[in-house]
């Protein structure tokens, strides 16, 4: 059996008052506690030191016991003795130096009577002097902590983002109906209280969170709550001027083009964009680029007008 330092395990000296070893023992509680550490079995297992070295050093009839037995130990190692061969038998549990020696060889209903997380050490020394006192208590009643928060991402269109839309979300045999407000981003977080991991102790309930991910559109680029798109244009319509269809979110408009326009020009369509999340009747611009289309397949009497225009330009 291994002899385990208590001390050591708290950082205080021999000496140390029981203020001292309490201050020591909640500050590496805190530390180490598995809700800090989740999933790092070194931590828990250190956690475990720490509670049944507070265990012991706290009580003082299991202190006195314990340094006795310290005493004995490191006489033992000052004569250079194998550690192997040391006697533990006159110090388990209900037995005093000198007195009757007791071997316990099955100590599996120390652990039940513990409850799981003390050493082959603790058990055999002090198994028989009392259940855990407060410190031990303290730590398995950990203190009041939210629950955790949990995220689910979600893919919505831009269509859906700009109208709003619901999601069905299937959690724990439940079927919740979850909104999302118009205006939202990519990367936006829609809140649904209480909905996350249990509290610890009187803690509240965490949260759900959907984070969304808008998908990419064909039409559209959404820069903020702006829209950009291209829209063809023939050439006649930019020379001589004329109205074109533009598509939109909310449906296609007719925008006029004056004559002349070059190509590449953007159209700014006042309140065609997104809504504004937090205010959902203001809404963006959209930015419509012109593209000219360069008619093909001309005839030949086009291509006649068309040599004769461009003599026409040459003798300006």
């Amino acid at each position: 059996m291994e002899y385990k330092d208590y001390y050591k395990i708290l950082g205080v000296n021999r000496n140390a008052e029981e203020k001292e070893i309490k201050k020591a023992y909640r500050k590496l509680a805190r530390q180490y506690h598995p809700d800090v550490n989740p999933g790092d079995k070194a931590a828990e297992e250190h956690f475990k030191d720490i509670n049944e070295a507070y265990e012991v050093l706290s009580d003082p009839e299991k202190r006195q016991k314990y340094d006795q037995l310290g005493s004995s130990w490191q006489q033992w190692q000052r004569m250079g003795r194998d550690p192997s061969g040391f006697d533990w038998s006159q110090w388990s549990s209900g037995a005093q130096p000198g007195g009757v020696r007791v071997e316990y060889r099955d100590l599996g209903d120390l652990g039940d009577l513990f409850g799981s997380g003390f050493s082959d050490f603790f058990q055999s020394i002090f198994g028989g002097m009392g259940a855990p006192r407060t410190g031990w208590t303290e730590t398995r009643q950990a203190r009041p902590r939210r629950g955790q928060d949990y995220t689910q991402p979600v893919e919505i269109t831009l269509e859906e983002a700009f109208l709003g839309t619901a999601r069905m979300i299937q959690k724990d045999g439940r079927r919740l109906e979850v909104k999302i407000p118009p205006g939202v981003r990519t990367g936006s977080k829609v809140r649904v209280a209480g909905e996350g991991g249990p509290g610890i102790g009187e803690g509240t309930t965490g949260d759900l969170y959907l984070e969304v991910k808008v998908l990419p559109h064909s039409i559209f680029e959404r820069e903020g709550d702006n829209l950009r798109c291209e829209v063809s244009v023939n050439l006649y319509t930019v020379v001589l001027g004329g109205e074109i269809k533009v598509p939109t979110l909310s449906g296609d408009v007719m925008l006029k083009i004056p004559p002349e326009t070059q190509g590449g020009r953007a159209f700014r369509l006042r309140g065609k964009g997104m809504p504004n999340l937090r205010d959902p009747k203001r809404h963006g611009d959209l930015y419509a680029r012109l593209s000219i289309q360069i008619p093909q397949k001309l005839s030949q009497r086009e291509k006649e007008l068309f040599r004769e225009l461009a003599s026409l330009r040459q003798d300006q």
